[in-house]
């Protein structure tokens, strides 16, 4: 989850630590990385224990509180907890699929000034084909509103097969609409796309599409406003297309760097207060905010052998390990490890084969 940062001095390691509020939803996306639904998780944090995961966000020096979920509307304490967030003086961004926002829920965050994404695939035809049947009228009039407000933040599209031809769309809607950003997240093998790694990409695609991205995201556009992509071997292309501005580009950019910023240099906290390295790595726990505080579990993490050991590109295996590309992409951990069972795996959605010794691919 991307937000705007305002021009505040860093107190923490981290401008923003997001919880995924709830695993509940109210679309079924055939996508889903949670595997989320209508029935929320026994085990999910009370309001108690959301207000004392806001004071730790606030203790660990975060700027931000970023609510995902699921759909973290359906929390009807979703507003206690954002005004306690406010109070502190934490920013606020949310994630959400537009449903809900319409009247009181609408008029609460503008009231707070929650700076709102809605996740959208595409025009109707493919993103009700993933997300279901009057997701996107429901998408396209939350944009409207929350335009009209002023807090619309970004849009959020995930790459699959059936929504390839979709990128414009989402751009064009992000400029009309004075969207904040643009958000292209690679499909990775969690939750619910592991039963639908049909949808999934062919290298090619992913290598056609993300030239795509780059050619939009040189384009002049009315109003201003970011590309970011969660899709680490962006990084690549960019860097071939634009070898003299890659420097400057890469040292500002939000795209993925998975084994550096990501695997040892982020925090997301679950619905049940877990705390895990990435957006979904849900196997790799450092701890619970019930019984370490994020600032303890976040020292655990610099700490850890393994996390010290896999942001080493060297020790990566297959052809990321031999990738004269690996200090600046690396890959995604998350998907090599669950199409390899192996967090130092290579990550097959790349279509680059490097140059470098075969014989040192490792495992």
């Amino acid at each position: 989850m991307a937000c705007p940062g305002p021009p505040k001095k860093l107190e923490g390691p981290l401008m923003i630590t997001s919880w995924r509020a709830t695993g509940a939803c109210n679309y079924s996306c055939v996508y889903c990385n949670v595997d989320a639904n209508m029935t929320k998780s026994p085990d999910e944090l009370d309001t108690e224990w959301g207000l004392r995961l806001v004071d730790q966000i606030y203790e660990f020096g975060s700027q931000w509180f970023g609510l995902k979920g699921g759909e973290p509307l359906l929390r009807k304490d979703v507003f206690t907890l954002i005004a306690h967030a406010k109070d502190l003086g934490l920013e606020v961004c949310l994630l959400t699929n537009g449903y809900y926002v319409d009247g009181e829920i609408l008029d609460n965050l503008v009231k707070y000034n929650v700076y709102t994404s809605i996740s959208i695939d595409g025009s109707e035809k493919a993103n009700d084909a993933l997300r279901g049947q009057g997701s996107y009228k429901a998408a396209l009039a939350a944009i409207q509103k929350l335009s009209k407000a002023g807090i619309l933040n970004g849009l959020s599209m995930a790459i699959t097969k059936v929504n390839l031809d979709e990128a414009d769309h989402i751009v064009g809607l992000a400029e009309k609409y004075g969207a904040k950003f643009v958000w292209f997240n690679h499909l990775v093998p969690s939750g619910r796309a592991k039963q639908h790694l049909d949808l999934e990409p062919t290298p090619q695609e992913y290598e056609v599409f993300l030239n795509h991205l780059y050619d939009l995201s040189k384009k002049q556009y009315k109003v201003d406003f970011d590309f970011n992509i969660h899709c680490p071997h962006y990084i690549r292309i960019v860097k071939e297309r634009d070898p003299e501005g890659f420097c400057e580009w890469y040292n500002k950019t939000h795209t993925a760097k998975c084994i550096y910023f990501v695997f040892g240099g982020y925090l997301s906290v679950l619905e049940n207060g877990d705390v895990i390295p990435c957006f979904y790595s849900e196997d790799l726990k450092i701890g619970n905010i019930k019984e370490n505080s994020l600032k303890e579990l976040w020292d655990k993490m610099q700490n850890s052998e393994f996390y010290k050991k896999l942001q080493n590109p060297d020790n990566l295996q297959g052809k990321c390990g031999i990738c004269e590309h690996r200090k600046i992409c690396g890959g995604c951990r998350t998907r090599a490890y669950g199409l390899t069972g192996s967090y130092f795996g290579p990550d097959n959605a790349c279509l680059y084969e490097p140059k470098g010794d075969p014989s040192k691919k490792g495992n």
